[in-house]
Order: C-alpha cells, then sequence, then structure tokens
C-alpha cells in the first residue's frame, strides 16, 4: 500500500497477515521496498514465527523478482501469485487493507516515517490482541491462535 507524508513524500507499507489465525504479522514502512528488503522482512518473520509453506502475494515488482523466488526455493516456500486484476483471490488481505487504510493511512496526517511505525505499531496490538474476528469465532487472532 501506499501513502503520503504531509510534506508530499510517499512511502509505502508491505502488509503481512498469517490466513489461519489472521495474525497481522508486521507491517513494513519505509519510501521503498525493494524485493531484498521484503525478503530481509520475511526471514524476520521466519525467525519470529515459523516458516509458512505457501506465500501468496500480488505481482507487484517487489513479487515477481528473481530475489524473492531466489530466496523462497531453497526455503521450501511455494510462491504463490494472485492473477492480475483479481483481487478477490487475496480476499482477506484486501479487507485486512482497507481497515488498514481508513483506520490508519486515512485517519491521519503523518510527519514523518517515525510517527507512521509508531501509529501502525499501536494499530497492529490493537488489531492482534483487542479486535475479535467473525471467522474466528469472535476471537482476537492471538486468542484464537492460542486456543489451537
Amino acid at each position: 500500500m501506499s501513502d503520503a507524508l504531509r510534506d508530499g513524500r510517499r512511502f509505502r507499507t508491505l502488509n503481512v497477515l498469517d490466513d489461519y489465525n489472521r495474525q497481522a504479522l508486521g507491517i513494513e514502512i519505509d519510501y521503498s521496498l525493494p524485493a531484498g528488503r521484503v525478503v530481509r522482512l520475511l526471514q524476520r518473520l521466519i525467525d519470529a514465527y515459523g516458516k509458512p509453506t505457501k506465500l501468496r502475494c500480488d505481482n507487484g515488482p517487489e513479487f515477481i523478482s528473481a530475489i524473492l523466488s531466489e530466496w523462497c526455493e531453497p526455503n521450501g516456500i511455494e510462491l504463490h501469485w494472485i492473477q492480475p486484476g483479481k483481487p478477490t483471490q487475496n480476499a482477506y488481505i484486501e479487507r485486512f487493507n482497507g481497515s488498514f487504510r481508513r483506520e490508519v493511512l486515512d485517519a491521519y496526517s503523518f510527519a514523518n516515517l517515525a510517527q507512521v511505525r509508531e501509529i501502525v505499531g499501536g494499530w497492529l496490538d490493537d488489531y492482534n490482541t483487542k479486535r475479535p474476528h467473525q471467522a474466528l469465532g469472535f476471537l482476537t487472532p492471538m486468542e484464537y491462535k492460542q486456543a489451537v
């Protein structure tokens, strides 16, 4: 996703979610998020949460690059791209992105990336620990993860 600071500089976010328990594992924020940066984030998330068997993503340049493919293959992670123009193939992340856009990106006027990261960090904590999800039997992602 992308947005702009008050001074007009554009920034991007990379939102990574676990489809199983609806947990938002991380949101990376910077002016640019090339494939190498995506790989570093994914490695940090694997170190913290364990390795997925599959990554589902759109067809952005950072996801179709050889760098990501070359990292996934030896790690035994299957890359699954949604079809271009078919966001419903990734419906959960699209729903998440809509909530994130309304509740964070559209709700604040950011002065700098540090402020974006601080607000996003608080929102992620709330999303994962305080917000029940109907698909999880009205448990939060963390409650669901602990119950299973």
